[in-house]
């Protein structure tokens, strides 16, 4: 069963996200993220370029024909998940619960401290909750 962690009160959702994937690159892990929209997935693509000096995190959008080969996927919520060839961690910044993310071992759920996103965030936690999905929640304001 998916193990679902939620990141709350995120002062910089792609900048947060970016530091997460770094963590789990470090272990050798296999990521997939989720943008809220378009221009999420263009900050997504230009920070993990540019957010460290010392990491490489080499990444390709999931409709890439190097996607197999690379660790690291960067897809647009809406697009369908279910033959994704990663299948360890997702990465969700979107304000839905992603299609298909009970294939992943777990998830990130990053929310921000904007009232909006808190509020699709609550709803989130209270979907995964209803189904019995294994919970974590990290405040960011007080780590």
């Amino acid at each position: 069963m998916t193990r679902i962690d939620f990141h709350s009160n995120v002062p910089d959702k792609v900048a947060y996200a970016c530091r997460l994937v770094r963590k789990a690159r470090s272990q050798n892990l296999r990521v997939v993220m989720l943008a809220a929209d378009a221009d999420q997935l263009r900050q997504l693509d230009e920070s993990l370029w540019t957010f460290s000096d010392l990491d490489f995190l080499p990444h390709v959008t999931a409709d890439s024909a190097l996607a197999a080969q690379t660790p690291i996927l960067l897809m647009e919520a809406g697009a369908e998940t279910d033959d994704l060839p990663h299948h360890q961690v997702l990465v969700n910044l979107s304000q839905q619960p992603p299609a298909h993310f009970a294939r992943f071992e777990r998830m990130f759920e990053i929310v921000s401290a904007d009232e909006a996103d808190r509020l699709a965030g609550r709803e989130r936690y209270r979907h995964y909750q209803q189904r019995g999905y294994p919970l974590t929640h990290y405040d960011a304001d007080k780590a």
